[in-house]
């Protein structure tokens, strides 16, 4: 596996931890070899040791993603022993020499029979350069003899892929001139968290919810990726994007598709991407009236005392970029023509909180209306995927006594109580893919440029008036007046923002 960018965060806050948890657990192969590329100078010596620093800041921190009780010495020494290191420019054709060379060392002394994973975890505006590089010095193709594959070479591609239809399309063909598409990983670590995973089997292995699943006994459904985080010190990525194009045509569209896509014929790569990409085929492309977007003043988020956005560093004091974005949209299919789904996601808002809300039609009231009951409860499944991953479902039931009365109740389902938890930061499961050549849950071409589609009637909008239409809203609140009203106008409401 060769990591570019070895000295960043990515890769020491989540893909090391990952490669660790994944040693501890014996899913690290034994031909095994890990090779650190970056601008930096330094050792193999010198990388591992600051890797092993950050895995150690993360012991007994229960803030951290990468939560250990403990480092286990003889897991890290395996795999700081298959460690290497190579400093060198991206652009210097003479650093995939090199590498080509060391990784012809490391098949004879770690047995990896020339198998290799390229991880870019490098500014997206490298991943089309190095790509092209490694195939110039032959480093990305496939060798097979007589029929038989001798080693395989895949790329792992993190986010964001493009920043429009046009640049996503650009990149594409770019990286399929080197690359064939059954090698490129394009990686979205949504799809690492298990609740995500668990939406196929909770929906494919239960008999009781599929003949349910459609329009006409789902009202609307809700997906709300909330963050109490601001920008973080990144003022100069965020200004560039903003919160349509940094969550909604990956993150949030990976959350719809779990739940809206058609039933696959089987758990395979083909099966399961062919049905995404049949969804998001049939969104309809937003129009600017579908969509509320705003951006977060100074305000109390958990308690504290944040500045606005315009405020933070790198930001422009007139700034038009936009922190929350709530939408209305539409899928044309049978399942779900006249189904809304209400997507909303934002920075500083009240909690950390991920749910995908499926809002059943109600009963009839015409049996209660002459009893005590006034109104009828909604029926809510809701699938919790952050902080605290699980299912839960509220109905009616009658309240003991002499009338009839109703009272809202909730199954829950925690996978805290039913299963032991394993250290986790969300990147296991795929880099396990990865390794083992499972494109089940990675992003294909036409998937990418659809969900572009979508979204690029608004962001053509936006960037030919940069501030119209945007709101302001406090910090720890849940986003501008506007987005409520989005919801309001059909009859429904969004369903609190909290924790737990």
């Amino acid at each position: 596996m060769v990591i570019f960018g070895a000295h960043g965060d990515l890769t020491k806050r989540l893909l090391v931890p990952a490669l660790y948890n994944l040693a501890q657990t014996g899913l690290i192969p034994d031909a095994f070899a890990l090779v650190g590329v970056d601008l930096a100078a330094g050792t193999a010596q010198t990388w591992a040791d600051s890797l092993h620093a950050m895995l150690q800041s993360f012991v007994g921190n229960p803030s951290s993603e990468s939560r250990l009780e403990r480092i286990d010495d003889a897991v890290w020494r395996r795999l700081a022993g298959a460690m290497s290191y190579i400093q060198g420019d991206l652009n210097d054709p003479g650093l995939y020499a090199r590498l080509g060379s060391r990784l012809d060392e490391l098949a004879q002394q770690h047995g990896t029979q020339g198998n290799c994973l390229f991880y870019l975890a490098v500014a997206d505006r490298f991943f089309g350069p190095v790509i092209e590089q490694l195939g110039h010095a032959g480093l990305a193709h496939d060798v097979t003899h007589a029929g038989q594959a001798e080693h395989w070479r895949r790329v792992v591609i993190e986010k964001p892929f493009g920043h429009d239809l046009d640049s996503a399309s650009a990149l594409n063909r770019q990286i399929r001139r080197v690359l064939l598409e059954d090698q490129i990983y394009r990686i979205d670590h949504f799809l690492g968290k298990e609740t995500v995973q668990n939406i196929m089997a909770f929906r494919f292995a239960n008999g009781i919810f599929e003949p349910i699943w459609n329009r006409d006994r789902i009202d609307h459904v809700q997906i709300t990726v909330a963050e109490t985080v601001g920008v973080e010190g990144r003022g100069k990525f965020y200004e560039h994007t903003g919160a349509l194009r940094d969550m909604v045509p990956n993150h949030v569209f990976q959350l719809l598709a779990m739940v809206a896509m058609e039933p696959p014929a089987g758990f395979d790569a083909r099966s399961v991407r062919s049905r995404k990409a049949d969804l998001f085929a049939t969104l309809r492309t937003l129009r600017r009236e579908d969509v509320v977007r705003g951006q977060y003043g100074p305000g109390t988020v958990l308690g504290q005392q944040v500045r606005g956005y315009r405020e933070e560093p790198d930001v422009a004091p007139d700034s038009g970029t936009e922190t929350f974005v709530a939408m209305r949209l539409a899928i044309d299919n049978w399942r779900w023509a006249g189904v809304p789904f209400y997507l909303r996601t934002g920075k500083h808002m009240s909690a950390r909180y991920t749910e995908i809300a499926i809002r059943f039609k109600s009963a009839p009231y015409a049996p209660f209306e002459d009893t005590e009951v006034e109104t009828l409860a909604p029926n809510w499944l809701v699938i919790h995927i952050q902080p605290d991953e699980g299912l839960s479902l509220q109905f009616d039931v009658k309240r003991p006594g002499p009338v009839m009365d109703l009272a809202a109740v909730g199954m829950v389902f925690r996978y805290s109580d039913w299963f032991a938890a394993e250290p986790n930061v969300g990147y296991e499961t795929l880099i396990y893919d990865c390794m083992r050549g499972d494109q089940t849950l990675f992003n294909r071409a036409d998937m990418v440029e659809e969900t572009w589609r979508v979204v690029q009637p608004v962001l053509d909008a936006w960037s030919a008036d940069p501030t119209q239409g945007l709101q302001s809203y406090a910090s720890g609140q849940d986003g501008p007046d506007a987005a409520s009203a989005l919801l309001q106008n059909d009859g429904r409401s969004w369903r609190p923002v909290r924790e737990g």
